[in-house]
């Protein structure tokens, strides 16, 4: 089963499915600045575009772009923002 995500009045969607291993997203961010907040420890990867983070306990922003991940831990959040629209493909643990 498929479902659609929408965050930021429609500026974040993903669609979640479940892989061979874990469960997963795969969506596009477009261009601005966002807060997102993790139940579950994340991978996010760039697939195309870039994005640039500020994960927690971080002081400095990163930017990871395509085929370049990075990981979240659960009960967090982090900031992230784009110039461009960002596709990106998360797994969950």
């Amino acid at each position: 089963m498929l479902n659609v995500n929408e965050y930021f009045d429609g500026k974040a969607k993903s669609i979640s499915f479940q892989t061979s291993t874990l469960p997963a997203t795969v969506g596009v961010i477009s261009p601005g600045e966002y807060e997102f907040g993790t139940s579950k420890k994340e991978t996010m990867t760039v697939i195309s575009g870039a994005l640039t983070v500020l994960l927690p306990g971080m002081e400095e922003w990163m930017t990871y772009g395509s085929g370049e991940s990075f990981d979240v831990a659960g009960q967090a959040s982090f900031k992230a923002k784009t110039d461009i629209d960002t596709a990106y493909l998360c797994t969950y643990e």
